[in-house]
């Protein structure tokens, strides 16, 4: 499965670690993960709305991390959102041993 993480980047200093945690737990799981942090700074707000929106256009599901609801922008991803999952237990292990 292919995962878009969704969260609140904006005005959180912590995000990129927030992103990077919940990426590495799904790639665990054996998915695949768009993660919008990854993005370099300079671009104005409606230009990485432009990206994430195309980067979780190709994905199977978005992950809405905890505190999803404070952003603007996770809110515009979720309405886009194919499938919504809110909890990292949601998503199915489908590593092969």
């Amino acid at each position: 499965m292919k995962i878009f993480i969704s969260g609140k980047i904006t005005g959180d200093p912590d995000y990129r670690e927030k992103f990077a945690q919940a990426e590495r737990e799904i790639l665990d799981k054996g998915h695949t993960v768009m993660n919008p942090a990854i993005l370099p700074d300079g671009f104005e707000h409606a230009e990485y709305m432009k990206i994430t929106l195309a980067m979780q256009s190709v994905c199977d599901a978005t992950y809405m991390m905890p505190g999803w609801e404070e952003s603007d922008g996770a809110k515009a991803e979720g309405i886009e959102a194919t499938q919504i999952i809110y909890d990292l237990s949601e998503i199915p292990d489908i590593k092969r041993e």
